[in-house]
C-alpha cells in the first residue's frame, strides 16, 4: 500500500538528536542581526562594534549557561569543527609532551574519526570499550593513560543510545594516574538537556552545539580551559585569540545564544517532561509491538531524550521509510552516518546480535515532543512493524518457489 508522505511539520518529528526546529525566538533574534546589526564585528566604526557587542554578549550567554568564564569560549561553525579543534589542536600543541590519546569505542564520528586520523600519523590511540549500556568504566579510561598521554575524550551523552557517562568519576580516576593529562567532553547531545558543569567536574575542554537546542545549523562552541594550550588548524585572521580565524557568523552566534538562553530557562522541568515522555514510548511501544527490545541504558538511566529499539524481524531501514510514508520521522543512528549501510558502530560496541543491529532505530525526543506525537508514533511503529515484518517473512519461501 502506497501512501502520501507527509513534510516534516506536519508529521509527528522524532529525529531530534540529528537537529531540532529553530525557534521562533531564535529566528527573530537572527533576522535582526542579518538585517539591521549585519556589520563585520572586526570592523572599528560604530556599526562594527555594535556587532562587536552582540558576540560579546552571545559568548557571555553560553559561558553562563556551562559556568565557565566568557574569555574561555570560542565560537566555531559546530559540534564538529569544535571537536576537531580539541584533538587536532591538543595533541599539536603538546606534541613534546607525548603522543597518546585516549578516547572510548561509542564516540561521535567526529571524535573518533579524527583520532584515527591522528594515529595514522605521528600519534598513538587507544579505544576504551563500553559495556552493555554503553558505560566506560572509569578505572579502565584511567588504566589507558601512559607516561605519554596527552588527552583523554569522553562524550557526555551519547548521540544514539543515549548513555550518560560518569564525567566526573572519569577525570578524578585520569588526574589521580596523571594530574597534566587534560580531558576533553563532547557535551554536544548534552547541553540543554542535562546540567553540563565543566569547573565543577575538573574538565578542561567542551564542546556544545547550537542546533541541538532549537538553534540554527553552523554554529558551535568550544569551552577551553584557561591555561590549555591549542595550536590553530585554520589560519589567516585573529578572531577568537587566534584559535579560530575568520569572519564570525553574527546571526549564528547570536541565535545560538538565544536558543541556549530559552533552553536553560526551561530547565528542569524540560527534561523530566522529556523523560516521563520517552518512558511512556517504551512502555507503550513494548505493550504494542511484540519483540521489541531496548538498546543502551535502561530507559530510566540514560538522558531523558535520546532511546534507541530494535524491532528484530524488521530491517531499520525499512522501517524508517516505512514510519515516514506515515508522517512520522525516526532515524536509524547518527545523521552524520545514516546513509551508510554497515551497522552503527556504537551498537556494534554494546556486541549485540546481528538481528538487533540490522533493526535498529533511534527516537529522540525535544521540547516541542507531545503525549499525541508518542501515541502516533506508537501506532505508526505498530502498523508499520507488522507490515515490514510480513513482507520480510514471505520473500524465503518466494525464493524456494523460484528454486522449485
Amino acid at each position: 500500500m502506497i501512501r502520501q508522505q507527509s513534510h516534516a511539520r506536519d508529521g509527528v518529528y522524532l529525529d531530534n538528536a540529528a537537529t531540532t526546529r529553530v525557534r521562533p525566538e531564535v529566528v527573530v533574534a537572527m533576522v535582526d542581526a542579518l538585517q539591521e546589526r549585519f556589520a563585520n564585528p572586526a570592523s572599528v566604526h560604530e556599526a562594527g562594534l555594535e556587532a562587536e557587542r552582540l558576540v560579546k554578549a552571545a559568548r557571555e550567554t553560553i559561558a553562563a549557561a556551562l559556568d565557565v568564564p566568557a574569555d574561555d569560549i570560542l565560537f566555531t561553525s559546530g559540534g564538529t569543527e569544535a571537536n576537531n579543534l580539541a584533538l587536532r589542536g591538543v595533541m599539536a600543541a603538546y606534541r613534546r609532551q607525548g603522543s597518546h590519546l585516549v578516547t572510548t569505542a561509542i564516540e561521535h564520528s567526529s571524535v573518533l574519526a579524527t583520532a584515527r586520523a591522528l594515529a595514522q600519523r605521528d600519534c598513538e590511540l587507544t579505544v576504551v570499550p563500553v559495556d552493555a549500556s554503553g558505560r566506560v568504566d572509569p578505572e579502565a579510561v584511567a588504566d589507558a593513560v601512559r607516561p605519554d598521554t596527552v588527552l583523554v575524550s569522553v562524550m557526555l551523552v551519547n548521540n544514539e543510545i543515549g548513555t550518560i557517562q560518569p564525567i566526573a568519576e572519569i577525570v578524578q580516576a585520569v588526574k589521580r594516574r596523571r594530574p597534566e593529562v587534560l580531558v576533553h567532553v563532547d557535551a554536544v547531545q548534552a547541553f540543554g538537556k542535562i546540567p553540563v558543569r565543566p569547573r565543577a567536574w575538573g574538565v578542561d575542554l567542551v564542546t556544545v552545539s547550537a542546533h541541538k537546542i532549537h538553534g540554527p545549523k553552523g554554529t558551535g562552541a568550544l569551552y577551553v580551559r584557561e591555561g590549555v594550550r591549542l595550536e590553530p588548524q585554520l589560519t589567516g585572521g585573529e578572531q577568537e585569540r587566534g584559535l579560530r580565524p575568520g569572519t564570525h557568523n553574527v546571526p549564528g552566534i547570536v541565535g545560538f545564544a538565544t536558543a541556549a538562553r530559552l533552553m536553560l530557562d526551561e530547565q528542569p522541568g524540560l527534561s523530566e517532561r522529556m523523560q516521563a515522555l520517552k518512558l511512556r514510548l517504551v512502555d507503550r511501544v513494548r505493550a504494542e509491538v511484540p519483540g521489541v527490545v531496548v538498546n543502551g541504558p535502561d530507559p530510566a538511566q540514560g538522558a531523558p531524550h535520546i532511546v534507541n529499539l530494535s524491532v528484530p524481524g524488521a530491517r531499520g531501514e525499512v522501517l524508517v521509510h516505512a514510519l515516514a510514508q506515515r508522517g512520522v520521522y525516526v532515524s536509524t543512528g547518527s545523521a552524520c552516518t545514516s546513509r551508510r549501510t554497515a551497522p552503527s558502530h556504537v551498537l556494534q560496541a554494546l556486541h549485540l546480535p546481528a538481528e538487533r543491529l540490522e533493526s535498529a532505530l533511534r527516537i529522540s525526543l525535544s521540547r516541542e515532543t507531545t503525549e499525541e506525537d508518542v501515541e502516533r508514533f506508537v501506532a505508526a511503529l505498530r502498523e508499520a512493524a507488522e507490515e515490514v515484518r510480513l513482507v520480510a517473512a514471505a520473500r524465503p519461501s518466494r525464493r524456494r518457489r523460484e528454486r522449485a
